[in-house]
Formats: structure tokens, C-alpha cells, sequence
């Protein structure tokens, strides 16, 4: 049974005429991988630990990668300003695979807090080095009680939330002090792609009015990846 496009194969043997990959071609097994990767991961940096090869071989070979996700309804989104490869769905898109699944209210909430944080990071200039902005965690849950003027998550299960968003590229936690009890949070530029410019408008009226923010979070549940 023959598993691989003849674009795949293409790329294997070496007869691909759309660019190659610096160094060597990747093997059958790289290519592979490389769309598990990004299937499930979604957004991908060259600065992401073990993943750099994989970084590489889709900026080598963006035709086929577009078409082939294409198929699945995504759009791949390439920013080489922030060294980042994405999946993202059309506005508008159905969604119909099986990764794609309903996020619990306070994964919700903290994806569309992240996204507020950087979102104002980016109007305040307060951007760093591939389109990063660096908080803590303190910050995030003192915005998540503003906005909700409930009690955000606990440090536990907010530790569990983060490395969800973290695997799929929104954010990245660093160092924790044990005397404040926060982290070093570096909110990624995925976060746009997981909750794309159309929710900025659902955040602010979730944060004006508490009939608003039912709404939000279902949106943002139905939609977010």
C-alpha cells in the first residue's frame, strides 16, 4: 500500500523542484513526524526545544505543506519575524477533527487572558525578541480575576493549564520564585493563532458585561484550538 503523496515522495528522493531543505534532505520518517508535529502542536518556533529540524523542513517546503493541510481545512500561516510555523482555521470554517475537541470554562478563560495580555504588550511596545512579551503568572491571574471577578484557578491546576497552551505554542513558562510563588510566563505570538484578532472584540465585551462574557467564553470554547 503506497502511504505517501507523490509531492511527499518527491521530497524524499530529492526530486522536488519547489527549494530544498539546508544540509541534508529530510527521510520519510522526518516528514512524517513533521506533520504529526504540527497537526497536533499547532504552532511550531525554530527556538522550540527538539523541534528545530522540524522548524526547518516546513519553512523548506511551504507549497506542500499548504496544500496538504489544506485538504483538512487549515490555512499554514509562516512568520519568519517570529520564527514561527502554524496551523490556522479560516474564519468561518467548519472544524471536524478528532484532535479538535471543547476546552473546560478556565482553560477558556486563561487562553482569552493570555491573548488580552499580549495583545497589550503589543500596543505598549512591550514586545521582545521574536514577537514575545514577558509577564508572570501573578499577572495573569490578577488579570483572570479582574475580568471574571471570580477566583481564577489555583496554582495547580493553573500549573496543568499552562502546559497544555504551552505545548501548542501559546505560551512559555519559566522560573518560579518560591517566595512571590510566581513564574516567568513568555506569552508566544501563537496565541493569535489560537484565538485569532476576531476575539479581541469577545474579550472586551466579556470584561464590560457579565451577560457578554457567557457568550465569550462559549465562542471561545467552540472555536479555540
Amino acid at each position: 500500500m503506497q502511504r505517501e503523496t507523490d509531492e511527499f515522495r518527491d521530497i524524499v528522493e530529492g526530486d522536488w523542484k519547489g527549494g530544498h531543505v539546508a544540509g541534508r534532505r529530510p527521510s520519510a520518517d522526518e516528514m512524517t513526524r513533521t506533520l504529526q508535529v504540527l497537526l497536533t502542536r499547532q504552532c511550531v518556533y525554530a527556538h522550540t526545544p527538539g523541534l528545530g529540524r522540524t522548524y526547518e523542513i516546513l519553512r523548506a517546503y511551504p507549497t506542500f505543506f499548504s496544500r496538504y493541510f489544506g485538504t483538512l481545512g487549515y490555512e499554514l500561516v509562516i512568520s519568519a519575524r517570529d520564527q514561527m510555523v502554524a496551523l490556522a482555521v479560516p474564519p468561518g470554517e467548519a472544524r471536524y477533527d478528532s484532535v479538535y475537541e471543547r476546552l473546560r470554562k478556565d482553560e477558556t478563560i486563561v487562553l482569552l487572558a493570555l491573548r488580552l495580555l499580549w495583545e497589550e504588550g503589543i500596543r505598549e511596545h512591550n514586545v521582545g525578541e521574536a514577537g514575545t512579551v514577558e509577564t508572570t503568572t501573578g499577572d495573569l491571574v490578577d488579570r483572570i480575576g479582574v475580568l471574571t471577578g471570580g477566583a481564577p484557578p489555583d496554582e495547580n491546576r493553573l500549573a496543568d493549564i499552562m502546559r497544555l497552551f504551552q505545548r501548542h505554542g501559546a505560551a512559555r513558562v519559566g522560573a518560579r520564585d518560591p517566595v512571590r510563588r510566581v513564574s516567568q510566563l513568555a506569552i508566544l505570538p501563537g496565541v493569535a493563532i489560537l484565538v485569532p484578532d476576531a476575539y479581541v472584540e469577545d474579550i472586551l465585551l466579556w470584561a464590560a458585561s457579565p451577560g457578554a462574557a457567557e457568550a465569550a467564553l462559549a465562542k471561545g470554547a467552540a472555536d479555540a484550538a
